[in-house]
């Protein structure tokens, strides 16, 4: 019982302190608050990092290509 209790406790905390802050301060933390992209929402760091090697790749291959001009 004692985790349903301190359950009910926090819900309670937060609710209280929802209604307690004027509106506008709610917009204000609301608005500051960024989004991250969908993709590193749902597969994390992997998006970032093939896109990271892909700039890699493309800039080695102009690399090699001006050397053999």
């Amino acid at each position: 019982m004692a985790k349903g209790d301190e359950l009910v406790r926090f819900i309670t905390e937060r609710v209280v302190d929802y209604v307690e802050t004027p509106k506008e301060i709610r917009k204000e933390r609301k608005q500051v608050k960024t989004k991250e992209p969908w993709s590193s929402r749902w597969f994390g760091m992997i998006p970032a990092s093939l896109s990271m090697l892909g700039r890699d790749m493309v800039k080695r291959g102009r690399r090699t290509q001006s050397r053999e001009k």
